[in-house]
């Protein structure tokens, strides 16, 4: 019972590094278009309160922008580039990446895109 006590307690504090990530900051960007096209740039993030945030993207030769809220290991942004609208879906990773999938109101298909911290 001990034991079991025991690992249960250290498998707590192995989850609790995850769950208190911070995700502000600035990350690499890695991701392909729709037709599979690689892009590379860097995106932004901003906290603005526990779970919600801005972001910027600089990826290749455009911007954008938008808001983004965290929920556990979801994270989701929606933004605008030119007049375009925008939903990115990550899943936040062990070592602090975020890999996601995004698309573009009225487009067929998806691209893919992970974000990496910078050090």
């Amino acid at each position: 019972m001990r034991k079991l006590a025991l690992s249960l307690a250290l498998l707590g504090l192995a989850v609790v590094p995850a769950a208190a990530q911070s995700i502000g900051g600035t990350y690499t960007v890695a991701g392909t278009n729709f037709d599979g096209s690689a892009y590379g740039g860097e995106a932004t993030i901003a906290l603005t309160s526990g779970t919600t945030c801005t972001i910027h993207w600089e990826t290749g030769g455009s911007s954008s922008d938008g808001i983004c809220m965290r929920n556990d290991d979801a994270f989701s942004a929606g933004y605008v580039m030119d007049e375009d609208i925008g939903l990115v879906v990550y899943k936040m990773m062990g070592d602090g990446s975020l890999h996601g999938l995004w698309t573009i109101a009225g487009k067929e298909g998806n691209g893919n895109e992970v974000l990496t911290p910078k050090k």
